[in-house]
């Protein structure tokens, strides 16, 4: 399993319109992504900052995103985002992920 996380600041007062852009619009695409398996997104208040974590079958399927879909995104969140988000990749080493999924899926 491999992890991609963006980490951006958010203008101030956007987070509402940010959480519904991503549940209606960014979400939906994620899923359509081969080798998608979850995305989790947190808030920092004091910060105004978000950082997302999505999770994929292996690199490949996160680095196809990257390329293709990512630019798409970034310009649906143009509006709410200052700067330009922090982009880092790992290889995931251990995680209680796949065993939720394999039990929602028995």
């Amino acid at each position: 399993m491999f992890a991609r996380k963006v980490t951006t600041l958010l203008k101030p007062n956007s987070i509402a319109k940010f959480s519904v852009l991503m549940e209606e619009e960014v979400i939906p695409m994620l899923r359509k992504q081969n080798g998608f398996r979850e995305e989790l997104t947190f808030f920092a208040p004091s910060e105004d900052a978000v950082t997302g974590i999505s999770l994929w079958d292996k690199a490949s399927n996160a680095e196809a995103y990257s390329l293709g879909m990512y630019p798409a995104v970034l310009r649906k969140l143009a509006a709410l985002i200052e700067g330009t988000p922090k982009v880092d990749t790992y290889e995931v080493v251990n995680s209680t992920f796949h065993m939720i999924a394999a039990a929602v899926a028995a």
